[in-house]
């Protein structure tokens, strides 16, 4: 008898070990590991967003400095003076970029027009995911004529603005100044116009927040 109830007690202990080896997850479980995940996708989402955007804006201030570093190079093989720096010249010295006369869309297509009178010269690059143009002027001599986009201050839509610092944006044209001598670095930032990212034609559009201009490095808006 007491055998008999031993093996009776046996066998229910491994059907309900097999039961609950074959069970799946509840509604509850499955409901906390989905919110688990939610979480996480909320934090690492935005994180790689903000990732990806600095990512471009610092390749968009790479190739500037590369095609810079190559502009500089034929001012002063053609004789100091930017007027042999051309789309074409740029796109033979440094094949691993994309050059135009017309606007940026992207940072690795530079923007470029070299001053009518060879003096100075414009580069800019678009950095599409953070809605950023950045420019980078060299005038060696700081002997630029009032032409645009230069004129006799650094001015946005007409209205004058200080270098290092950080001006709330106007549309409106972008003008460099012509009398300061060396580099110049601007970012024109979340203007979501690419059009508007051009060497030729530097232009504030209506959604910019921000225009900071320094003679040191580009801004960190």
């Amino acid at each position: 008898m007491f055998s008999t109830t031993i093996k009776r007690l046996s066998e229910r202990r491994d059907a309900s070990g097999d039961a609950s080896a074959d069970a799946g997850f509840t509604l509850i479980e499955l409901m906390v590991v989905l919110l688990i995940l939610a979480i996480l996708l909320a934090i690492a989402i935005p994180t790689f967003l903000g990732v990806t955007k600095s990512a471009n804006d610092r390749a968009a201030q790479s190739n500037l400095n590369t095609a810079f570093l190559n502009a500089k190079a034929g001012y002063q093989t053609g004789g100091q003076t930017y007027s042999q720096v051309t789309v074409a010249s740029l796109s033979t010295a440094e094949p691993s970029l994309q050059f135009t006369a017309s606007n940026s869309t992207g940072q690795g297509l530079i923007s470029v027009f070299p001053a009518t009178d060879g003096n100075a010269i414009v580069l800019a690059a678009f950095s599409k995911s953070s809605n950023n143009c950045w420019y980078q002027i060299d005038n060696p001599s700081g002997n630029e004529g009032a032409v645009a986009p230069f004129a006799a201050h650094f001015q946005m839509n007409a209205a004058t603005v200080t270098v290092n610092t950080n001006t709330p944006a106007v549309a409106g044209a972008l003008t460099f100044p012509d009398s300061q001598a060396g580099t110049i670095y601007v970012e024109v930032k979340g203007d979501t116009n690419a059009a508007d990212c051009s060497a030729s034609v530097p232009t504030v559009g209506a959604t910019a927040t921000n225009v900071e201009w320094t003679t040191t490095q580009f801004p960190a808006l």
